[in-house]
Formats: C-alpha cells, sequence, structure tokens
C-alpha cells in the first residue's frame, strides 16, 4: 500500500511521456494515487489520453480562463467531489523571448509569461482551494533559472522567479487552512519544454558535468519528490523550493 493511497490528485501540465509532469503522475500513481488529468484544449486531449490510463478523468482547463479553471473545478468536484492536491506544471513563453537581450523582451510577451507561468498558480489555487481536503497539498515545477541567470532562458527565468515567490505567499496564505504548498525546482532534463531553449543540449550537457556524479536527474526523480511533496510524510515542508537536480545548484 502506497504513501498515496486513497488521495485525490489534480495534475495539470502532462504533455508527452517524457515530460516532467508525466514523471510525477507515474510517481504518484505508484504511491496509490487516483489522478485527474487537466488538458489546455481539443488537441492537448488527444495527446494525454494516450498517455493514461482509459479509465482516468480529464478535465479541460485553460490556465489563461479564469472561467475554464472555474469550471474544471466545479466538474472535477462533480466527478469525484473534494481532492487531496493538485500539481501545477504549466508555463509559456514566446520563444523569441528566451534568448538574446532581456531589454528586447515586449510588454506582451513580457504579461503572457507571466501570465500562463507564474500567475496561473494563483488562479488554480484560488478555485481549488474550495475542494481540497484538509492535510492536502499544492506543488508547482520551477527551475534554477528563477535565481541566477541561464543563458537562453531569459523570459522564463524571471516568470519562475516570480512563481518562485507565489509559491511562499500562497504557503504563507494557505498553510492556516491546511493547504501546504511548495516548489520543485528540477534540473535540466531533455523535455518538450526544453527543447524550444536555444542550444538546449548545451544545456544539459552543461548540467550533466555540474552534477557531482556526472549523471543528471531523470524525470523519475523528480517525479519521486513530487509524489513525497504530496503526501502526509512531507508535513513539515511548507513554501519550501526544493532542488532536485542531482546537486547541479551546488557549484
Amino acid at each position: 500500500m502506497g504513501f498515496l493511497e486513497g488521495k485525490k490528485i489534480v495534475i495539470m501540465g502532462v504533455a508527452n511521456k517524457r515530460s516532467i509532469a508525466m514523471g510525477c503522475a507515474n510517481a504518484m500513481i505508484e504511491q496509490g494515487a487516483e489522478l485527474i488529468y487537466t488538458y489546455q484544449n481539443e488537441r492537448m486531449k488527444k495527446s494525454v489520453a494516450k498517455l493514461v490510463d482509459e479509465s482516468a478523468l480529464l478535465v479541460e482547463c485553460d490556465v489563461a480562463d479564469d472561467a475554464s479553471i472555474a469550471s474544471a473545478f466545479q466538474v472535477i468536484e462533480n466527478k469525484v467531489g473534494k481532492i487531496d492536491g493538485v500539481v501545477h506544471s504549466v508555463a509559456f513563453a514566446k520563444k523569441e523571448e528566451l534568448s538574446g537581450n532581456v531589454t528586447d523582451i515586449s510588454r506582451d510577451g513580457y504579461a503572457l509569461a507571466q501570465d500562463i507561468s507564474s500567475y496561473s498558480l494563483l488562479a488554480v489555487s484560488k478555485y481549488a482551494l474550495p475542494i481540497l481536503n484538509e492535510n492536502s497539498a499544492i506543488v508547482s515545477l520551477s527551475y534554477l533559472g528563477a535565481v541566477r541567470a541561464i543563458p537562453n532562458y531569459n523570459m522564463m527565468g524571471i516568470a519562475k522567479a516570480a512563481l518562485e515567490s507565489a509559491i511562499r505567499y500562497l504557503a504563507a496564505e494557505l498553510a492556516p487552512k491546511g493547504v501546504r504548498v511548495n516548489g520543485i525546482s528540477a534540473g535540466a532534463i531533455k523535455t518538450l519544454a526544453v527543447t524550444g531553449v536555444k542550444d538546449y543540449q548545451k544545456l544539459i550537457q552543461l548540467s550533466e558535468e555540474r552534477t557531482p556524479d556526472k549523471v543528471g536527474v531523470t524525470i523519475e526523480e523528480v517525479g519521486n519528490t513530487c509524489a513525497f511533496l504530496m503526501s502526509p510524510l512531507s508535513s513539515g515542508i511548507v513554501g519550501d523550493i526544493v532542488y532536485v537536480d542531482k546537486g547541479v545548484h551546488l557549484t
């Protein structure tokens, strides 16, 4: 019997079998969780449906639209009742604003990246809160670029910095209500999202070289940490950013 047995958890951001969200999903399932998957639109629904058990509940949720978020959690409540947590693994920035000069980032591009990558956590938490059981958890995914200037990460690094701040403020607000909020700063892994970063192969190679054992982190390792943070085993961890990068952040 796993440590998430009987827990109902919403996971947002599963895109393909190599995505970090998929690693999180698999780890939570292994520990006995029942997962509810959200998808942005009908095109993404088809992709998610191919990856998950046919009996799994899939719910449309566009995090850029408050009405869509509200509707999604209403559907979830109607279908499964109260839930025990949310994994937020959603981010977006225009590809052209990941490289070049940060002084060239457009106002619209800045707003878009912040909206999808950071504000969405606040919006999701707001609409999830009424159906969260006591002693539940919210976890979001970040990266080292939130606290360091990583080449070709630019706008996303700025957005992730805002996300990590949002995690801390949410944690302070929601802890008295029985909801723990934390983040995972995952190492560079070859995912669909990372391939949008210019010279991503060099980024992954450099990350592997900076790990003490010269082996990069995997989606399974990030997923195991996510499962732990979603469980009662991590009850003493509140408002933290847990690094799961095999030690890259040490140097």
